[in-house]
């Protein structure tokens, strides 16, 4: 088959190309998290669980990302960033994925919402009643 009858390659020139991990030159060895950056990590995903929560409940679909890259706005599902996260807690970087298709920029919040949305509902939460003596 000649190289012009087949489609064109989505990673030319993405330097995340998953491609390149079966060159064995090019394999290199990824460095593991630190201790800090473990917690980070760890705090985040406890972090998202509870964003979820308290907005998919409000039809948000997930977290908003404005790439500092390629100067666009990223749209992850909840499921998607906590499998992120998790692949980035695991493996110390987190592999290119499909990007969310057609998606309703209404359904989905920054991580600063989330963060202030959350603060919000937590001050306002009712202290349980206590009995007196």
């Amino acid at each position: 088959m000649r190289d012009d009858a087949l489609p064109p390659d989505p990673f030319a020139g993405d330097p995340n190309d998953p491609a390149r991990a079966l060159d064995e030159e090019e394999v290199t060895e990824e460095e593991p998290v630190t201790a800090q950056e473990r917690a980070e990590l760890l705090a985040d995903l406890r972090d998202l669980a509870v964003y979820q929560a308290l907005l998919e409940q409000r039809a948000v679909r997930g977290v908003v990302v404005d790439c500092a890259e390629c100067q666009e706005p990223h749209y992850h599902d909840w499921a998607l960033l906590r499998a992120s996260l998790e692949q980035l807690l695991d493996d110390g970087r987190m592999r290119p994925h499909e990007p969310a298709f057609d998606p309703d920029p209404a359904a989905y919040v920054s991580w600063e919402y989330c963060r202030g949305f959350t603060d919000g509902v937590t001050a306002n939460a009712k202290p349980a009643l206590t009995r007196q003596p």
